[in-house]
């Protein structure tokens, strides 16, 4: 008889509940927030005298009757789709109440990878990239940010909180860059941040990718780009300098009208006390342009 009637009372309870504020049920914490395959417990109390005290769980039911206290307690919490519900039958009205539980159970990241999409190798500058962070079985996705890092700058975030799934998925973000000389070496990273409120774990748990280092190709620019007219004195060296910097390193070619020396036909700067006067055209290229300067020498007297 007594099994009957706590069966009837199981079934009665939850055809007609009610929640919220009319509710004579607490749960202790009311929000939880736990990693996959950790340990729970909450406490589920009844305001007021409690026929009937229990959770609805599909893995770790429990009831009471009379007592106005009943734990839901799990040991490794590995079931995505659990949401425990703690109901109460009443003596007196309103005689059925139920409390669900706001449950949280979040995994970090297998891996945070990021590449370069559609392109690999050195980027060239001016042109315009995507860069692919992707990340690898996380959840709950709602509460994630992907953060990109230039160096210790970040540059770009973005959170999924447009997506429901409360079972771990697989998500992307996309970066496009326009990288210019300067960002030649730098570093990307993405890092995966759960953000999962005041009872998550503080910080909130972070993984972070392997650095991209950005190789970025770009054409010879002169350390001075003007054509530049020298003085030659007799017997005194002059230097012509044609440094110019490039990625991939420029390579130098000389041409005059005059022979050069041999060692020097290569070189970024020629310094010489046999040079004769008259136009000298440097030429530093690389794989993506060739760019050339004149040095016009002309001699000078001394004294003068």
């Amino acid at each position: 008889m007594g099994n009957n009637f706590l069966t009837w009372i199981l079934l009665f309870c939850t055809s007609c509940s009610v929640s919220g504020e009319g509710c004579s049920l607490i749960l202790k914490p009311s929000r939880v927030v736990v990693g996959f395959g950790e340990s729970v417990n909450v406490s589920c109390e009844a305001a007021r005298p409690v026929r009937v005290l229990g959770w609805e769980s599909a893995i770790s039911a429990s009831h009471t009757q009379e007592d106005r206290s009943v734990q839901w307690k799990v040991d490794s919490l590995i079931d995505w789709i659990e949401e425990p519900i703690c109901y109460g039958v009443f003596f007196t009205a309103p005689r059925q109440c139920e409390e669900k539980l706001n449950l949280i159970l979040y995994k970090t990241p297998d891996s945070v990878s990021i590449k370069q999409e559609k392109h690999s190798g050195a980027m060239v500058e001016g042109k315009e990239y995507q860069l692919l962070c992707e990340v690898q079985n996380v959840a709950p996705v709602q509460y994630l940010t992907l953060r990109w890092y230039k160096g210790q700058t970040e540059v770009y975030n973005h959170s999924f909180t447009d997506l429901t799934s409360s079972s771990p998925v697989q998500v992307s973000s996309i970066l496009v860059v326009t990288p210019t000389r300067a960002e030649n070496g730098a570093q990307y990273r993405c890092v995966a941040e759960l953000e999962l409120g005041p009872e998550g774990p503080q910080p909130p748990p972070t993984v972070t990718s392997e650095p991209l280092n950005a190789s970025v190709y770009f054409p010879p620019t002169f350390i001075n780009p003007e054509n530049e007219i020298l003085d030659l004195i007799a017997g005194a060296e002059i230097t012509l300098n044609c440094t110019a910097t490039a990625n991939p390193a420029p390579v130098y070619s000389w041409q005059s009208s005059h022979p050069m020396p041999e060692r020097m036909e290569d070189e970024a700067a020629v310094t010489s006390s046999s040079l004769l006067p008259g136009t000298y055209t440097c030429t530093a290229s690389n794989t993506l342009e060739k760019k050339s300067k004149q040095f016009i020498v002309k001699a000078k007297s001394k004294g003068v």
